[in-house]
């Protein structure tokens, strides 16, 4: 079903954003791992709304309540439960959306698949969906930390036609957490801000890219053909609210190189081949080569503005719209742990995978 995601470490997530609450199912998470709602709560902090002028002034604190699977501060290895109720919701804010589709929305969508739909906030396609993802990457994050060292850290690092300069190996997540947009450059977070805030001034929205780095990822991650290690992380970015494009390495940018320009050359390092270069990201063959895996999501411009748009209503007749409600001027910056939440989905599934192929192979 469309609500679940992965193979060993596997997550369900569920509930809508003006609903009672969002909540997660995690199974397959190992034993004896430490874990705490304190480990859950530092990435839901960075998700949630209202947590400055740049992002929907929705207020909820997001508090996460831990329901299952974890006894005396460990892991049981049974299914682990997370609920995070709803606060500040507003559904009558959303009754002038009964009847009418916004546009680039799900509503539409929705109703064509389904043939009812929550207009309330969008309900299930709503980015306030993510809180399960996010709840569910933090545990993933303590098992990789406990289990390989994995460090995984992302940051905005375009908004509009605004670039950071920043290096992947040397990005920190103090540098990342230093300003409201999550750009650790600060000459371009500062005309990040400018951009986002006159968009929403004149009733507009801006879209952007964020980039991640996953570092100690060991060699051998993935799997051949169909599971790749990058087809797995292009199903869980473009999963996200919003999300339009995802490329690893050197991506869209290899087409204007040559293969010789464009190979990654190897060197002796002191647990095996280096890729010098690491165009590739830390993947070749669909299997991460011990070099940090790289990988960009680009994020369209939020749906909802506050300006008048053209539509059309569940009878089909042409409407003029003006949107109501909080939003997003730009879903950039509460885009960073979202995107660091599926990541480490991703390779703590294929680590535990990983660790099958070693026992029985090797």
């Amino acid at each position: 079903m469309g609500s679940s995601f992965g193979t060993l470490f596997r997550v369900a997530t569920w509930g809508e954003s003006h609903g009672g609450g969002i909540g997660v199912v995690v199974d397959g998470c190992p034993p004896r791992l430490p874990l705490a709602v304190e480990d859950l709560q530092a990435d839901l902090d960075r998700r949630r709304p209202g947590q400055s002028r740049l992002t929907t002034q929705r207020q909820e604190g997001d508090a996460a309540e831990i329901l299952s699977g974890v006894f005396e501060g460990r892991t049981t290895g049974t299914p682990i439960g997370v609920l995070v109720r709803n606060a500040d919701a507003r559904p009558e804010a959303y009754d002038h959306l009964r009847d009418v589709y916004r546009p680039s929305h799900a509503d539409f969508t929705y109703d064509a698949k389904y043939g009812h739909r929550n207009h309330e906030g969008g309900g299930r396609s709503s980015a306030r969906e993510t809180i399960g993802r996010v709840a569910a990457g933090a545990i993933a994050r303590r098992l990789l930390a406990e289990a390989c060292g994995i460090e995984v850290l992302a940051w905005v690092s375009q908004v509009h036609t605004i670039t950071a300069q920043v290096h992947a190996s040397t990005v920190s997540l103090d540098q990342v957490e230093a300003d409201p947009t999550r750009c650790p450059d600060p000459d371009a977070a500062a005309a990040m801000t400018f951009a986002i805030e006159d968009a929403r001034s004149n009733g507009d929205s801006l879209g952007g890219i964020v980039t991640c780095v996953a570092r100690a990822v060991p060699a051998g991650l993935g799997e051949p053909v169909f599971d790749r290690l990058e087809a797995d992380l292009a199903k869980g970015m473009l999963s996200l609210p919003a999300a339009k494009g995802f490329d690893v390495g050197s991506g869209f940018d290899s087409v204007s190189m040559t293969g010789l320009a464009h190979n990654d050359p190897f060197v002796p390092g002191a647990d095996g081949p280096v890729a010098a270069a690491n165009r590739s990201g830390g993947v070749q063959g669909g299997i991460s080569n011990g070099a940090e895996v790289v990988f960009r999501v680009a994020f369209k411009p939020t749906a909802t503005i506050n300006s008048a748009q053209d539509t059309v209503d569940t009878g089909n007749n042409p409407v003029t719209l003006e949107a109501k409600g909080r939003h997003d001027p730009c879903v950039l910056p509460r885009a960073v742990p979202m995107v660091e939440a599926m990541a480490l989905l991703v390779l703590a599934d294929h680590w535990l995978r990983q660790q099958a192929v070693d026992v029985l192979g090797r």
